[in-house]
């Protein structure tokens, strides 16, 4: 296994680290491990556009109308 040395961490995210620990009950560096491991190899997130365009072509946009849309689309006709 590597080792990882970080230079110039804010007082700030050091002390909300030692914070974030102590709750889980680990030390610092464990918890620097886990926060690590949890940013960095769960998948990433898919965008909303990339959900969208992976959706399968179901129909055309008529079989979605609503009723309403339907039926004044008839009077008008």
């Amino acid at each position: 296994m590597s080792s990882l040395i970080v230079r110039n961490v804010d007082d700030a995210i050091v002390k909300a680290l030692k914070s974030r620990a102590a709750r889980h009950g680990r030390s610092t560096e464990a918890e620097h491990r886990a926060v690590l491991a949890e940013v960095l190899l769960q998948p990433r997130r898919r965008s909303l556009a990339e959900v969208l365009a992976a959706m399968p072509n179901v129909g055309e946009d008529a079989d979605f109308a609503r009723v309403q849309e339907r039926e004044a689309s008839r009077v008008f006709d």
